[in-house]
């Protein structure tokens, strides 16, 4: 089976209201656009069809904006948002999930909610590595994969660097555990004190770009595993 990599462009952070993003998102050479369905709002079915039309990738990012509520309230908030991008069927789900201060049983029933979702919408859905949700520490995120033997991910690592403090020189045995079940990468270079270096072509983060494409790296190795015969 041949392996193909595609290059995602956020849609997110985009100019002005009209769909001509779109036409450069296709002449810059990427296979599609993640789309944050939640923010925005009624123009995201204008956006997925004109993707579509374009014959490239809709990637659907699931995210609900901070509120204060009870993991009850969040799962009932939760739902209405995965029936709409249920509608615009996506190619698979980037899903912002949880939070980091619900309790670990807590987290696992949200995820169980979208576990259902997908096996029954058929729509895969990855779940990022992200401050704020459940896995926002990589040794955190370990005990959920146990209970959860499918759990896919999207890999944002720069955001464990930032909550650890460090390039995780001390953590790979952790991430070993952990590569196997990415699917998803949001390829952006962190450092210890946040989650984005302000020019990954400057001299003085090379280091921190080395380790991350050695990161990157690893996850397309386990992914052409994967699908050896």
């Amino acid at each position: 089976m041949q392996f193909q990599i595609n290059f995602i462009k956020t849609c997110w952070g985009q100019k002005g209201n009209d769909l001509s993003f779109i036409d450069a998102i296709k002449g810059e050479g990427y296979a599609g656009a993640e789309v944050n369905v939640c923010s925005t709002g009624g123009k995201a079915g204008d956006i997925v069809r004109a993707l579509k039309d374009e014959d490239l990738v809709f990637v659907a990012q699931q995210w609900l904006p901070p509120k204060q509520e009870t993991p009850d309230q969040y799962i009932e908030r939760l739902r209405p948002n995965l029936d709409d991008i249920e509608v615009l069927r996506p190619a698979f789900i980037n899903s912002h999930t949880g939070k980091d201060f619900f309790s670990f049983d807590d987290n696992c029933r949200v995820i169980e909610v979208l576990n259902k979702f997908s096996v029954e919408s058929g729509i895969p859905v990855y779940h990022e590595t992200h401050r704020g949700r459940f896995a926002f520490h990589a040794a955190s995120l370990l005990p959920y994969l146990d209970v959860f033997k499918d759990l896919k991910l999207t890999a944002d690592f720069s955001h464990w660097c930032a909550v650890s403090e460090s390039l995780l020189q001390d953590q790979q045995a952790i991430l070993d555990k952990i590569i196997p079940r990415v699917k998803y990468i949001h390829a952006r270079v962190g450092h210890a004190q946040g989650a984005q270096v302000n020019d990954p072509s400057a001299p003085e983060w090379e280091a921190h770009v080395n380790q991350f494409f050695t990161w990157w790296d690893m996850i397309i190795d386990e992914n052409k595993k994967a699908r050896e015969p």
